[in-house]
């Protein structure tokens, strides 16, 4: 399924359209058997590896995790599916893609991979309520994990057995490039907190504008507070970005849209001294947990996915009041659901507190580590994998050498 099926969705009016759209998808997509094969041998991974979405990282790092589990994986890329050998028939399909998507993605996959194997669905949600635009493509897997309890709650009632599955990052931690703070243009002796979003899952959500109203009500013009707001994809919504770009016109907030490698954004994270996430709402929040096992010290929402790997001994957790959810490109929506407008007052005073410190700073980021290693690691990985029939190996070391698959890659 090309990156441009992604972009003509987005571009679908709500409603009537999308709906259609899903109903043609849905009725040339390939059927799943009711009754699969016992699950055997390995597993294959299939998602958009080489996009910088985060269900392509969840697809990337379920890939390497599962085969430092010492399970044989095989890898599908959604966006170039040639296989580049057999795949075993009894191998279940972890299928990275959301249900409004889901029956173009299966049908982009080569002839025969679907067979009579296992399916199941790794999906990415939001919300408290599942959004009515996925009950049709639900019934393309026979069950489905997504990243936390938060999201597993929030599509319960979708019909398929949806199993918490956090990733597994502690297996395959962050590892940032040689850049260093000079290299991005940061101030030595600035005290630098970093926002990271991608418009393409709703500035909205993200809501980095609460993190700049903080920081401004923190430090004010301070040019020795630096905030930076690193943004992906920021042609996908240009007005979004013009607005967010107005908000942020200030002597001591940047703006950086390069686009980085994995390893440089993750430099990035390590060259700054706090990570901020004001969001309303996360299925699991990829940027915080991966700053939390960098070693720095996260603000955040206290409320939604993130609680899965953080509370409040770990994190700078920001109290919150619940609203009904409202997304201007209409992505985030659905009858009844609510999420969490943070308390901004609260973000600065936190803001001030470890930019002021040091000490305290270094105390959070090390608790914030201690907290993502023990709740990120291999066990719910491994429980899903033995539920499904898989029975992986204990986790091999850090030091060991894991390629982008076990037995096969794209």
């Amino acid at each position: 399924m090309p990156r441009f099926a992604h972009q003509l969705w987005r571009l679908l009016p709500r409603g009537p359209r999308r709906r259609a759209a899903q109903a043609v998808a849905a009725t040339l997509a390939p059927r799943l058997v009711p009754q699969p094969l016992p699950p055997a041998t390995g597993i294959i991974v299939a998602g958009h590896m080489r996009q910088a979405t985060g269900l392509a990282e969840a697809a990337r790092v379920m890939r390497a995790a599962i085969s430092r589990l010492d399970l044989p994986v095989w890898s599908v890329d959604l966006d170039n599916p040639v296989l580049p050998h057999a795949l075993p028939p009894a191998a279940p399909l972890l299928i990275h893609a959301n249900p409004p998507m889901l029956p173009l993605a299966l049908r982009a996959l080569p002839p025969g991979v679907l067979g009579q194997r296992l399916v199941i669905g790794y999906w990415a949600w939001e919300l408290t309520k599942p959004s009515p635009l996925w009950r049709r493509g639900a019934a393309f897997v026979h069950g489905a994990w997504t990243a936390s309890e938060f999201a597993a709650e929030g599509l319960a009632s979708l019909g398929v057995p949806v199993r918490a599955v956090p990733l597994p990052l502690a297996m395959v931690p962050p590892r940032p490039s040689a850049l260093r703070r000079a290299d991005f243009g940061l101030p030595a002796d600035a005290v630098v907190t970093l926002v990271s979003l991608s418009l393409a899952s709703s500035q909205a959500r993200k809501n980095p504008e609460a993190a700049i109203a903080a920081h401004r009500e923190a430090f004010g013009a301070r040019t020795d507070r630096i905030l930076v707001l690193k943004v992906t994809n920021p042609d996908h919504f240009r007005q979004d970005m013009a607005a967010l770009m107005a908000k942020a016109d200030a002597p001591n907030i940047r703006i950086l849209t390069e686009r980085l490698s994995a390893p440089d954004s993750h430099a990035l994270t390590r060259a700054c001294d706090i990570v901020i996430s004001l969001h309303r709402s996360e299925g699991f929040g990829l940027v915080p947990a991966e700053a939390m096992l960098l070693g720095k010290p996260v603000i955040a929402t206290g409320w939604s996915g993130n609680l899965e790997f953080m509370d409040a001994g770990s994190a700078a957790l920001v109290g919150y009041r619940l609203v009904p959810a409202t997304d201007p490109h209409g992505v985030y929506e659905a009858p009844g659901a609510v999420w969490a407008e943070a308390d901004v007052r609260e973000a600065a005073a936190h803001l001030r507190r470890l930019a002021d410190d040091p000490a305290a700073r270094a105390e959070l980021a090390a608790r914030g580590q201690a907290r993502a290693v023990a709740a990120l690691g291999p066990a719910k990985l491994r429980a899903a994998l033995a539920q499904i029939g898989l029975v992986p190996a204990m986790a091999r070391p850090r030091s060991s050498t894991a390629g982008p698959a076990a037995t096969g890659g794209a």
